[in-house]
């Protein structure tokens, strides 16, 4: 069985065929359609980048997660009667032929106690790369990769595209998957005031997408 954290978009390539394509229509809908922010969100922003700015260099990855990621998360607020948000749960399948498993940081999912139809991952590092992880990217693909194969079993879910995004330190990336192509966005600076506007729009038009396909 292979962990998604050893492999690569090269990797990834080579196995299953997967490509990432530039200027990727569902990625440019994704990212433009985003939602209002409202003034208590707006004012909650502005405090969290505040702190950001001063303490970010500073903070390892498990302060990221709890001062800034989860929060954020939260403010969101994915979950619903019948969606959730999982973190660290085991999602597991075969590929190709190939056993794939992991434990993503964090996913949007049908499901209460087990995860059951994976829409959203997010994955976070503080490093671009490292021996242990040498391609946020790839990991992030992996489980989307594998929650695709899984979802064309969903009648609701068959075909429609899987969303993520990996964060290192203060920059967020997009990922949008269907099929075997994939489109990654620029970075978006959580540090920088209206790229954090943007982070929570985005975030929010998952939502609203995830529901929508969901009948939420």
């Amino acid at each position: 069985m292979s962990n998604f954290k050893f492999w690569t978009r090269d990797k990834l390539r080579k196995r299953f065929g997967l490509k990432r394509v530039y200027g990727y229509t569902l990625l440019a809908d994704w990212l433009k359609n985003k939602l209002e922010i409202d003034d208590y969100e707006r004012i909650t922003l502005k405090r969290w980048r505040e702190n950001m700015e001063k303490f970010i260099d500073f903070w390892n990855e498990e302060e990221v997660k709890l001062k800034f990621i989860g929060n954020l998360i939260s403010l969101v607020n994915f979950d619903t009667e019948s969606l959730s948000i999982f973190a660290e749960r085991e999602l597991s399948g075969v590929v190709d032929g190939e056993e794939l498993n992991g434990f993503p940081d964090m996913m949007v999912a049908r499901g209460k106690q087990e995860v059951d139809t994976p829409f959203f991952f997010l994955h976070e590092y503080k490093k671009e790369l490292d021996n242990h992880s040498p391609d946020p990217a790839g990991q992030c693909l992996a489980a989307m990769l594998l929650a695709y194969e899984k979802n064309l079993e969903v009648p609701q879910m068959a075909e429609k595209p899987v969303y993520g995004a990996y964060v290192i330190g203060r920059n967020w990336f997009f990922v949008v998957l269907k099929d075997r192509e994939y489109g990654i966005s620029d970075a978006y600076v959580a540090t920088h005031e209206d790229e954090l506007m943007d982070i929570l729009r985005i975030l929010k038009s998952s939502r609203e997408t995830i529901r929508e396909i969901w009948g939420e």
